[in-house]
């Protein structure tokens, strides 16, 4: 495994104190796939009241890929335990975050893995986790830019947010075959997508989020471009 670039460490701690200035980050090891390290956001200075400057400042340029949250850590369980759906094929990875998801991918032998989001911040966490566990991810900062047949899709936790809805309908023109991950929104039939798993997992560090935030939905479109419910898996 990659030994812990401290240049990167520092770097992305920058990145993160534009947001919250006394915050810092750290590498640590992932509790279902603990194969897997990321820079994430160290919970020293989490427990406590925010200022209303933290607050406002946390609103508007909220550090998304300091945290694994919930659904992309089932995901990236979820891969490593089932390398066939990504081995040898081309994975992008949408709202990648830190790119849990995206190394997953790579680590569990895919040829060629993208890890796509909005926020620039994100991409540079992306890559820099891409090496810390010694795989390379390409990134891109829309699907606009994405070239040529994709085998896999990934998406996870991305439904929070109304406007991304749509992509749902989208994603299955956009790839072979497509899983989408979610503990904040439950995928209703009407979607066209199926349940076809579930799993228990906790975003990192903790946010002392609900239980139902702590169950992990995947998803798959009902026809096409879609994934077969896998054989043994649990169900939660």
């Amino acid at each position: 495994m990659a030994e812990t670039r401290r240049p990167e460490l520092e770097h992305l701690t920058r990145l993160l104190r534009k947001t919250l200035p006394d915050a810092r980050v750290e590498v640590r090891a992932l509790d279902l796939c603990p194969a897997i390290r990321l820079h994430l956001i160290s919970p020293d200075n989490m427990d406590r009241a925010f200022s209303p400057d933290e607050v406002c400042s946390i609103l508007e340029n909220t550090p998304y890929w300091a945290f694994c949250w919930a659904a992309g850590h089932a995901l990236a369980a979820f891969l490593l335990e089932n390398p066939e759906l990504c081995r040898g094929g081309r994975v992008v990875d949408v709202g990648a975050g830190s790119g849990v998801a995206a190394v997953a991918a790579a680590m569990a032998g895919a040829r060629e893995v993208t890890a796509c989001d909005l926020d620039g911040d994100a991409l540079e966490a992306a890559r820099a986790n891409g090496r810390l566990n010694g795989v390379e991810l390409e990134v891109c900062g829309s699907l606009g830019e994405i070239r040529g047949p994709t085998d896999l899709l990934l998406a996870s936790d991305l439904l929070y947010d109304r406007e991304n809805r749509p992509l749902l309908a989208a994603f299955p023109r956009l790839a072979s075959r497509v899983l989408v991950a979610d503990a904040r929104v439950r995928v209703d039939e009407t979607s066209g997508y199926r349940r076809i798993h579930g799993m228990e997992a906790d975003t990192l560090p903790d946010l002392g989020e609900s239980e139902a935030f702590r169950r992990v939905g995947f998803y798959s479109p009902r026809s096409g471009s879609r994934l077969s419910s896998p054989s043994g898996a649990g169900r939660a």
